[in-house]
């Protein structure tokens, strides 16, 4: 199975709908579930033009998604968001990891970031584990951080410093 990243582009919106009609991709992110196809198109074609949504691809197929997000404060011109979603039906078969590598890659190579920053649900622990084999380390506990299928739920802030950022003795 070869699963190809590139940058997702307007059209894709309704594939990236489709992902948060599925429960657990619904469940692990802060996107609301059965959001409209026009959301999605929206967003895609409204981004910021240093936002970066990566798509993961699959035969042909969009199979998850990873949205990278710089800081626009000056003072915090170095740091990203990200947030990333894949659907149920691939979950667990590395399309997650070739997404967070893709992601790293850019940031660190390419637009020069030092810190990545996102907030992953306290019970997500297939994600966590995900990010901590890429470098982030949990810096905090948000409790009661968002209402997910009639309850509040904790999660982690994490985040990931460039391991030897460009100009940094």
């Amino acid at each position: 199975m070869q699963i190809t990243i590139r940058h997702a582009e307007p059209e894709d919106y309704a594939a990236i709908a489709k992902i948060y009609t599925q429960p657990l991709a619904a469940a692990g992110t802060m996107q609301l579930t059965l959001q409209s196809k026009e959301v999605w198109r929206q967003r895609l074609g409204g981004m910021a033009p240093a936002d970066r949504m990566l798509a993961a691809v699959v035969d042909g197929e969009l199979v998850g998604h990873l949205g990278l997000h710089p800081v626009a404060n000056p003072r915090r011109a170095h740091v990203a968001g990200l947030g990333m979603a894949v659907r149920d039906d691939w979950q667990g078969q590395g399309v997650g990891t070739a997404l967070l590598k893709a992601a790293v890659d850019l940031a660190d190579n390419w637009l020069n970031l030092r810190r990545l920053e996102l907030t992953v649900f306290a019970d997500n622990l297939a994600a966590q584990r995900l990010y901590q084999a890429h470098g982030f380390v949990q810096e905090g506990t948000h409790r009661g951080y968002a209402l997910r299928q009639g309850q509040y739920v904790d999660a982690h802030a994490m985040a990931r410093l460039h391991p030897a950022p460009p100009g940094w003795a």
